[in-house]
Order: structure tokens, then C-alpha cells, then sequence
């Protein structure tokens, strides 16, 4: 049996996104498609100064891991979304119920409505979830 160095085994891909990751999902979701360019200046605008190469290697990762699709050959690279906001979000919130509220959604409830009060809009916005449940 040959045994392989630790460094000899392929890492998986990561489907977890990190917070910068994320932020830069929110511009290709909210436009469709965009490049490192107009990703590294969506950031900017959120607060976060960041070197284009830092950008540019964010927006490689998220190709790597299945999250954007590469649209054309020559540059600016063009990204598209492929990942859809509703299921990468969906997937995101049933791990966080699992791994932080051990499958309690409603542990999860009672920690968000307790951080702060509801707004009227909020509330009749639930209201109107809860009665769409109920049917």
C-alpha cells in the first residue's frame, strides 16, 4: 500500500462562500453578469478597498467552485452567475439552523425577533407569510 504525503491529496472544492465571496455574489446576482472591474468598485462602494488582483483571484475562486461561468475569451473577463441567490440562500440558512440552532427553526425565530423590534411593514410583511402558511 503506497501511502500518499498529506499534500499529495487533492483538497475538494469548497462550496462555502466567505463574507467577500458573498459580497461579491451580491453584485453578479443583482446584475447577472459583470467583471473583476466593476466587482472590485461594487465593493469599494460597500466599504471595502481592495487591490484588483485581490478581486480578480475572488472572482477565479467563485468560477472554481461552481458559482459564476467564465462568458467570453479576451479581456475584461465577463462572469455570469449560475448559482441562483434562492438556492445558494436557502442552502446558507438550513445550515445555519442545523449547525447554530441544532435544527430549531424556532430558536432561530425568537434570536431574530429578539435583536430588534419589527417595523409595521415587517410585521404585517410576516403576518401576511403566516396566513399564505396557514392555506
Amino acid at each position: 500500500m503506497v501511502r500518499r504525503k498529506e499534500a499529495d491529496v487533492a483538497r475538494p472544492k469548497s462550496i462555502e462562500l466567505t463574507a467577500r465571496e458573498l459580497a461579491v455574489m451580491q453584485l453578479f446576482w443583482k446584475n447577472g453578469e459583470g467583471t473583476a472591474e466593476q466587482a472590485q468598485a461594487h465593493l469599494e462602494n460597500a466599504g471595502e478597498k481592495l487591490a484588483y488582483t485581490t478581486v480578480a483571484n475572488v472572482v477565479r475562486n467563485l468560477a472554481n467552485k461552481g458559482f459564476l461561468q467564465l462568458t467570453n475569451s479576451q479581456r475584461p473577463f465577463q462572469y455570469k452567475a449560475i448559482r441562483k441567490f434562492d438556492d445558494v440562500s436557502k442552502r446558507l440558512v438550513g445550515d445555519l439552523v442545523t449547525r447554530l440552532f441544532a435544527g430549531s427553526r424556532q430558536a432561530m425565530l425568537v434570536q431574530l425577533l429578539d435583536r430588534r423590534k419589527l417595523t409595521t411593514t415587517e410585521r404585517a410583511f410576516l403576518q401576511e407569510l403566516l396566513r399564505e402558511q396557514d392555506h
